[in-house]
């Protein structure tokens, strides 16, 4: 087998050397070809010029002699192909190790949106995987930068974005528009001798059916059906009668507490329990306004059957009993006493969670949510009061990791994920408004970390939309912690509720806190410092804001 560096390093055996377009002309002398002499080593030329670049290439014929024509054919191919993939390699290692060094990657947004706009079809055929499909951004190989000027430039880019708009408050009848039902349930007035929202609605079930049948919280969880076994014993006694027809109290709570998650309120929560005049709903969170309306149990699961209102105020069918029996004592009746118990609930996901409406309201306006949970309270419960608990959004942050991070928990970690949270979080802020980007379910299910939640002001700042500042108490799990019988008496100013024994209040005040971190997340220490950095970084403009909406610099969180 010969071959000719003029044309290929493959070619045609001798016989048809001849046909080769560069050998056959008249200046080729066999006696001059290296290739038709038959040495062993023959330069490689490119363009008739030796090549001095990586060396020279050798060509070596001694050992093709034996091979077959076939054979040597796909060695040179192969070989060629190894060769480019090399260079392609080293060329991108070079791109990526440079690129990197000076925070120049040419990488494009990751979470580059298509439209807001929802698509109300889906719901009737498709889990919520499948949607969550729909609505993915495209995916790609994202790069974690770690170091902190790197990310700097990210929370900068951020920081330019931030406008807080107020947002266009929906009318009445838009929000009976999408809930007519609940609006059908709900009266618009309640029982004038009761301090909590209660009224008496006419019972047509069959007495002799479980009231309880089809409620979706005793159906999908085992842990509430004791509960819900104890209202079917006691729920006949307490059907009013009047005019041949049975009633029951049905009642909604006086205060919710809203918010944050990680920030102590089941610590406040377990306490306001022990108040005499304070009950709750028969499960703490029942997560009815923001998740289990729309038919969210567990996000992983998808969409099942949305709960009806009636399910959630059977959650308070205990208190409601509780106070029916004060309304119908003779202190009421006869000497126009009024009845003081209020019902509290204590959904930490109230104030933030709006994530559900994208797969419901389609009338969005560049991506913000039409309506938001504040909205549908406050048409029913004008009066209604709020209680927010906050704390420093940077250790929200790393609590919230340690608590629902399921494996490999360290603090280089969670620093990657802070490190992708931003960079998502930056990637959405570029396209669309801060509050469409705050209320985004498909940005806040990408998130490794939920960032999202230590916005405390943009939530805030919708909720002054449509309640007034004076039912809003805003408290600091800094100073619940440092004082807790400061903090519990605000709780109860704000609540108007009655004075307390000292030794309620030794009960209240002095027992021990609920929802401490667990010894298993203790050992695996603080997070690293230059997350913190970060982090400080990236909550400070929303914090400032925070301390100015309040007049309050104690929300800054300067000294934690």
């Amino acid at each position: 087998m010969r071959y000719c560096i003029n044309c290929c390093i493959h070619l045609l055996p001798n016989d048809l050397h001849r046909q080769c377009f560069r050998c056959r002309g008249p200046d080729h002398n066999n006696q001059k070809c290296p290739v038709c002499r038959g040495e062993n080593k023959i330069p490689l030329y490119t363009d008739r010029k030796q090549m001095t670049w990586l060396a020279v290439l050798e060509v070596r014929t001694d050992h093709c002699e034996s091979w077959n024509g076939f054979f040597c054919l796909r060695k040179g191919k192969l070989c060629s192909l190894m060769f480019g993939l090399i260079i392609m390699t080293l060329v991108m290692v070079s791109y990526i190790l440079t690129g990197a060094k000076h925070g120049l990657l040419l990488i494009p947004s990751p979470f580059h949106y298509g439209a807001f706009a929802s698509n109300p079809s889906l719901m009737d055929n498709e889990s919520l995987s499948d949607m969550k499909d729909y609505y993915q951004p495209s995916k790609m190989n994202i790069s974690y930068v770690k170091d902190y000027p790197s990310i700097k430039l990210i929370i900068d880019t951020i920081t330019s974005k931030i406008e807080f708009i107020t947002r266009q408050r929906p009318d009445l009848e838009e929000l009976r528009k999408q809930e007519p039902h609940m609006f059908s349930v709900i009266p618009n007035k309640f029982l004038p001798n009761s301090k909590n929202p209660c009224w008496y609605e006419e019972y047509r079930g069959n007495t002799t059916a479980d009231p309880y049948a089809s409620n979706s919280y005793a159906l999908y969880s085992k842990r509430f059906r004791i509960i819900f076994d104890y209202l079917r014993k006691v729920f006949w006694n307490h059907l009013y009668h009047y005019k041949d027809k049975h009633y029951r109290l049905r009642c909604l709570p006086h205060f919710y507490i809203i918010g944050q998650p990680k920030c102590g309120t089941t610590d406040l929560y377990d306490r306001l329990r022990l108040h005499p005049d304070v009950r709750f709903s028969a499960i703490k969170e029942p997560h009815w306004w923001t998740r289990k309306r729309f038919g969210i149990i567990r996000l992983r699961d998808g969409f099942q059957d949305r709960y009806p209102v009636e399910d959630y105020l059977d959650l308070f069918d205990l208190a409601a009993h509780q106070i029916q029996s004060v309304l119908q004592s003779d202190a009421v009746k006869e000497h126009g006493k009024r009845n003081n118990i209020i019902i509290g609930e204590a959904s930490a996901s109230t104030m933030w969670d709006n994530n559900a409406w994208i797969f419901f309201y389609d009338n969005s306006t560049e991506g913000e949510p039409p309506f938001l949970i504040q909205d549908f309270i406050h048409a029913f419960q004008p009066n209604a009061k709020l209680i927010i608990m906050l704390r420093d959004p940077v250790e929200r942050l790393y609590s919230d990791y340690l608590y629902f991070a399921s494996a490999n928990k360290s603090a280089e970690d969670f620093h990657e994920k802070v490190a992708e949270s931003l960079q998502l979080f930056e990637g959405c802020v570029l396209d669309f408004s801060l509050r469409a980007c705050v209320y985004n379910n498909t940005l806040n299910n990408a998130m490794p970390v939920r960032l999202q939640v230590g916005l405390y002001v943009v939530y805030l700042l919708d909720w002054l939309t449509v309640f007034n500042k004076d039912q809003i108490l805003v408290l600091r799990l800094e100073d619940h912690a440092s004082n807790m019988r400061y903090t519990m008496h605000m709780v109860f100013q704000f609540l108007d509720l009655g004075p307390l024994s000292e030794k309620q209040e030794a009960l209240i005040t002095k027992s021990p806190a609920s929802n401490t971190r667990r010894p298993e997340d203790r050992s695996l220490g603080p997070m690293l410092p230059t997350t913190k950095a970060i982090l400080r970084d990236f909550y400070r403009p929303f914090n400032t804001k925070l301390a100015q909406v309040l007049l309050d610099d104690a929300f800054l969180w300067k000294r934690t």
